[in-house]
């Protein structure tokens, strides 16, 4: 790896280093099963429409985007190319008026030099924030004044709850204690209110059980994260020791979970009382477009913002923006005018690998 350990003093700071430098280094960690191209959506050839008409646009969190990208949770920490990922991210997010998360907060609370990386806020003044904890972290100490000091550290319209149990049982020092976390975010969601909570997973998938237990709890924004993009066991892989018990486990579990199309046709039994987020392997405005389809009202992408993010503002608005034009002319080519066109709209899928 390239990347230099920050700080033998914090753990948590020197694994989101490490983390980075995995992503880059290993073209494998983005699992590409494209499970979005075995959906089909029926082309109109007469869309009676015209294209500069389509508005893409959408609301969220009470705040409006120009259509409905989230740049998913990161990462954070005191390390300078972690700081610049994240105001990059954040600068761009504000200038093309979309959504944004950070990642991880935990670390914030071992390193006073590492908060600074999550006060966003200036730079993206009107746009949706998303502050992030680990769920498991409820069963190791964190509690409710975590949760709102993860919000008022970003000025985040919400918190993210993520579960991550495949990583955490592959992660050389992972905590795999998931004893009751539904009960015990569920507290964190009544004391947060009106602050909403959402929770998503890392890369596997959230099954309807899963979603039924985080309802039950007051829960009502998911992001399924499923499987098909990055995944966390296999960059957990780069760090394990080479120990006979150990060094595979990661590997034999890289393209665990639910495929996120999958995983959106699964919950939708809980809209409209849910608000679903899609992401896991999607890479370009048709994944997300398909996934709006499914019933996202938002879809989510992380690792291919990384590079971009790490050069430049105007490298992320790049990205933005093709992701925006590809979106828009999904839309017109299924002689949609606007989101409501296609949020749901499973009649406009012409061949899906489900009956």
């Amino acid at each position: 790896m390239d990347e230099a350990i920050e700080n033998p003093s914090n753990p948590t700071a020197d694994r989101k280093v490490q983390h980075i430098a995995i992503i880059r280094e290993d073209d494998g960690v983005d699992r590409r099963k494209f499970y979005f191209d075995d959906i089909r959506l029926t082309h109109r050839a007469l869309p009676e429409i015209a294209l500069r008409d389509v508005d893409p646009s959408i609301n969220f969190l009470g705040k409006k985007l120009s259509f409905p990208l989230l740049i998913s949770c990161m990462t954070g920490g005191s390390h300078e190319r972690v700081r610049r990922i994240n105001r990059n991210l954040a600068a761009a997010a504000e200038a093309e008026q979309v959504a944004m998360g950070v990642g991880s907060q935990r670390v914030m609370f071992g390193s006073n030099d590492a908060r600074s990386s999550f006060a966003l806020r200036d730079a993206a003044p009107t746009v949706p924030l998303l502050g992030n904890l680990g769920a498991v972290q409820l069963n190791e100490g964190f509690g409710v004044e975590h949760a709102r000091e993860a919000v008022s550290v970003l000025a985040a319209d919400a918190l993210v709850f993520h579960l991550n149990p495949l990583q955490e049982a592959v992660q050389p020092e992972g905590d795999t204690n998931f004893t009751g976390l539904a009960e015990k975010i569920g507290a964190v969601v009544r004391a947060l209110a009106p602050t909403p909570v959402i929770v998503k997973e890392v890369g596997a998938g959230i099954s309807l059980a899963d979603a039924r237990l985080l309802t039950a709890q007051g829960i009502r924004y998911i992001d399924v994260a499923g499987s098909g993009g990055t995944s966390w066991s296999r960059i957990e892989h780069h760090r394990q020791d080479a120990g006979p018990d150990q060094h595979d486990v990661g590997l034999v579990f890289q393209d665990w979970g639910i495929p996120t199309p999958l995983a959106l046709r699964n919950l939708g039994s809980l809209r409209p009382d849910t608000t679903l987020i899609a992401s896991g392997g999607i890479r370009s405005g048709l994944d997300m477009v398909k996934s709006v389809v499914l019933g996202a009202s938002l879809a989510g992408l992380a690792k291919p913002f990384l590079e971009p993010a790490l050069e430049s503002v105007e490298a992320v608005r790049d990205v933005i923006r093709r992701l925006r034009r590809e979106f828009t002319t999904a839309m017109f080519l299924l002689g949609a005018g606007n989101i409501h066109d296609v949020h749901g709209r499973e009649d406009l899928i012409c061949s899906r690998p489900w009956k």
